[in-house]
């Protein structure tokens, strides 16, 4: 049924106004509104719960979370269900904890399903199942292997994100100094670059409908389980241990995790560009989604990591002028993280100015993929700087 019309020179009523009005928020309805404010009274529990382990600027990233993902549950439904499971598998561990980080060995849970590390572990295992049950459905076109792989695939952002959140208190739990975000070693950003990856993947899997897709992403995602678990055995990575002083600092809350999805965004855009060359030679062609969908999500991959890197890059020397007194000493991690950005500036440059699109941005994606990687992780095995604290 059609809404009616005002009369030519009549008031609009404000129903009226609000059922035309352009844009998302028209669509909103008492749910959304419920899920907004569940999101709100978290936060301010959340903050009445552990407001004094928090400086006020964790205080106010902390009362911001509630709208930013508030608008992420509106935009993207499953989001709805991830924070609170989320949340209620990590209250509870924090709960059979009890204030004794000893239960870690005590308690059946915690041994084996919930402290960090064993967290971590069914990640990386889901993560790897999930590879497997992704190719098994693409080489053989049928929809229960994706359907498998994309399931192992959520329980992974599930326990991982529950690892990340049980590790945090477990930090406060060595000591109120050494309680930190767990964002400030290798062994934590790669968790996170992996959660972060699996995430965006899977929106566009929802989004576009490309579960086809998921065999290709998941092989960055495996390479980098496969480093944390070998960097976890070698050199026992696992460990919290206390931030070193130039990490002792509230940008690291916000210029890490914008920096790695920049990161995860770029790897996905490589593993979508080499879709994209495979199809474009004949392989896998009745398999893969179009081109032109192919080339749509590379482009918006490329662009949301362009935006998040853009602020980590603006961030760094801002938080390095409060570390080492100065914004900038062309460091070794520095001036990567500078090639990193111009290359893909540059993509995106070409993209909007001359419609660059094809195999030549394909290829592009992939050798940035490369750049990325020796910025990334390159740097802390064969370069030395002011970010040593990072190293191999």
């Amino acid at each position: 049924m059609e809404l009616s019309q005002p009369k030519t020179g009549a008031p609009a009523r404000p129903t009226d106004q609000y059922q035309e009005a352009p844009g998302y928020f028209r669509r909103l309805g008492p749910a959304d509104w419920l899920y907004a404010l569940a999101l709100c009274a978290a936060a301010l529990f959340a903050l009445n719960r552990y407001g004094h382990f928090m400086d006020i600027y964790e205080e106010v990233i902390l009362v911001c979370t509630a709208p930013v993902f508030a608008v992420l549950g509106w935009y993207w439904k499953p989001m709805r269900w991830l924070l609170p499971l989320v949340a209620v598998l990590s209250l509870g561990a924090i709960a059979l904890y009890d204030g004794n980080l000893a239960a870690a060995e005590q308690k059946f849970f915690l041994k084996y399903m919930l402290s960090s590390q064993s967290a971590i572990l069914w990640m990386s295992a889901l993560f790897v199942f999930s590879t497997v049950f992704y190719w098994v459905g693409l080489l053989s076109r049928g929809k229960f292997g994706g359907g498998v792989g994309a399931a192992l695939c959520w329980a992974a952002v599930v326990i991982g994100a529950v690892g990340m959140m049980v590790r945090w208190y477990e930090s406060y739990l060595i000591g109120p100094d050494v309680g930190h975000i767990p964002v400030s070693n290798l062994y934590e950003v790669f968790i996170l670059f992996a959660l972060i990856t699996a995430l965006f993947h899977l929106y566009y899997e929802e989004h576009y409908a490309t579960r086809q897709l998921g065999p290709f992403v998941m092989l960055i995602i495996g390479a980098a389980v496969g480093f944390l678990l070998w960097y976890t055995v070698s050199r026992d990575a696992a460990q919290i241990q206390p931030l070193v002083p130039a990490l002792q600092s509230w940008w690291m809350k916000i210029h890490v995790p914008a920096n790695f999805i920049g990161y995860g965004t770029f790897a996905l855009a490589a593993m979508v560009a080499s879709a994209y060359l495979l199809k474009s030679h004949g392989m896998l062609v009745d398999r893969l989604p179009s081109l032109e969908v192919l080339d749509d999500v590379m482009y918006k991959s490329i662009s949301v990591g362009f935006a998040f890197f853009t602020v980590a890059t603006i961030l760094g020397p801002l938080w390095a002028a409060e570390a080492w007194g100065g914004y900038w000493s062309w460091d070794p991690k520095e001036t990567w993280a500078l090639i990193v950005w111009l290359n893909y500036a540059a993509w995106l440059h070409m993209r909007l100015m001359t419609g660059l699109r094809g195999r030549v941005a394909a290829w592009w994606a992939v050798v940035g993929l490369l750049v990325t990687t020796f910025a990334f992780l390159g740097v802390n095995m064969f370069l030395s700087g002011l970010h040593s604290y990072g190293e191999l």
